[in-house]
């Protein structure tokens, strides 16, 4: 346990890579299933249920990140890319509104760099965390 909160960053960069490649990938995959299989044009259920594995890993990446954060402007951005990346996907599934598919790679990419910034300039050095930048 004590691993896994020192690491968030880690695993929030690994999560968000993660559900990077898993959109990526997505077209292709059923490109090359469509050419083999006609009858089926839904996606597998597995497939999907992904989307909410990554939302959780990163929920929980994110809440750690930034209670040990030593930066106070990377809180707001951290939430906001996770935040945006819950709408897109929530999107997906009930279509509220019209969006592109590549709008998903946005917040993805946001969380890897911001996972990633946070684990080599902004972690705290001690048991009391900082809340501005220093």
């Amino acid at each position: 346990m004590i691993v896994l909160k020192q690491k968030t960053d880690l695993i929030g960069a690994i999560a968000s890579t993660l559900c990077l490649t898993h959109c990526i990938a997505t077209p292709f995959i059923f490109i090359a299933q469509s050419c083999s299989i006609v009858c089926c044009d839904s996606t597998p259920v597995w497939w999907g249920a992904l989307d909410y594995f990554f939302l959780v890993i990163s929920f929980f990446a994110v809440y750690r990140s930034t209670q040990t954060t030593s930066s106070y402007w990377i809180k707001p951005f951290l939430w906001l890319s996770w935040s945006v990346l819950f709408i897109i996907i929530m999107n997906e599934k009930i279509t509220w509104f019209p969006l592109s598919e590549q709008a998903i790679y946005f917040p993805a990419l946001a969380l890897i760099v911001l996972h990633l910034y946070n684990k080599k300039y902004c972690q705290c050095n001690n048991n009391k965390c900082c809340t501005n930048d220093g």
